[in-house]
């Protein structure tokens, strides 16, 4: 069994995957990151979040997506959990944003640090 790394914290230590050492750890926060969106519907969901001023009601995802609420919610989960997104509950709906403060950081993942390119 692999050791779990706290999910919340995985898309902020966005190691480099060129850096010439990677430690397991970093690894392993890499690989949460590209599972969260391995998925389409979860790219999807990071694009209408990207192309949003505002955060997105839970609600308003099912039709562009062509998905059950149940469905969204559940990819979402996902990408909360791997620190790509936040959540914010108003009332009895959540509404999501995209950590455009990671988006730097997420861009890097594949800078050449010290690799042999």
């Amino acid at each position: 069994m692999r050791n779990q790394i706290p999910l919340t914290n995985a898309a902020e230590c966005c190691t480099p995957v060129g850096r010439a050492e990677i430690t397991a750890d970093d690894a392993e926060n890499l690989a949460t990151v590209f599972r969260a969106l391995a998925d389409p519907s979860r790219v999807r969901i990071v694009n209408l979040l990207a192309t949003s001023a505002d955060p997105i009601c839970v609600c308003n995802f099912t039709e562009p997506l062509g998905l059950s609420q149940g469905t969204v919610s559940f990819h979402l989960k996902k990408l909360v959990a791997a620190g790509l997104l936040e959540r914010e509950q108003r009332g009895t709906w959540a509404y999501y944003s995209l950590r455009r403060d990671l988006l730097p950081r997420l861009a890097g993942v594949f800078e050449l640090e010290g690799a042999n390119a």
